[in-house]
């Protein structure tokens, strides 16, 4: 049984959840680049210091309205699927599902990621945040504690996340740009971003298939 989060969790995810939104709402309504991280600070009541405890950049701060807890949605999605479900296919559904089900305020997000190198930037880097509770999962899944087999495929999941999203964020029509999502200007998401997600996580299905026929009693 889980425990419930105790005060102190309660009021650290409440200063988290007023940042990530005021840093979205300025960054809307005056563009990310006229956005510092004192004002964030002051919109959210916290000093700028309490703000560097939960946030590197204002990047971090408004790419977090869309990437908010989603690695630990991804993990509770996991461990929610029956036991008999494929576990490639349990992960690859869980990924597919949060890393598209985004509701307006993401949506309003992702449209400013598309727009700033620097937001792109940081909304790949945050599909490294996959990997631990992701790990936790699968260690759980697979009866593996004391091998590193789950913290391999959790690591390998978010290399495949982060080429899917590169792909899909990549600069249309230049040559040079392809594969480098980081350059500057305005992209347009080419293509289906879950076929994307399912194409880049299907070379990991034979390790989970392995995974899974090691862990059989």
């Amino acid at each position: 049984m889980t425990t419930p989060p105790g005060l102190r969790e309660r009021k650290k995810q409440a200063t988290r959840e007023a940042l990530r939104a005021a840093a979205l709402r300025l960054a809307v309504e005056r563009g990310p680049d006229q956005v510092r991280v004192e004002d964030i600070a002051e919109a959210a009541g916290v000093s700028p210091r309490t703000y560097n405890n939960y946030f590197a950049s204002r990047e971090q701060a408004i790419v977090s309205a869309v990437t908010a807890d989603r690695e630990a949605r991804v993990a509770a999605a996991v461990a929610a699927r029956p036991a008999g479900v494929r576990l490639a296919d349990a992960v690859t559904e869980a990924v597919v599902q949060q890393y598209t089900d985004t509701g307006e305020s993401e949506q309003r997000a992702l449209l400013l990621i598309t727009s700033r190198t620097a937001l792109r930037e940081a909304f790949l880097d945050a599909t490294a945040d996959i990997g631990h509770p992701l790990t936790m999962a699968l260690a759980e899944r697979l009866g593996d504690t004391g091998t590193p087999t789950a913290r391999v495929l959790a690591a390998s999941v978010a290399a495949a996340v982060r080429i899917a999203l590169e792909g899909w964020l990549q600069p249309a029509g230049d040559a040079e740009s392809a594969g480098n999502p980081t350059t500057g200007g305005l992209v347009v998401p080419s293509g289906s971003l879950p076929d994307r997600l399912r194409a880049a996580l299907a070379p990991l299905a034979p390790a989970f298939d392995a995974a899974e026929r090691h862990a059989q009693p």
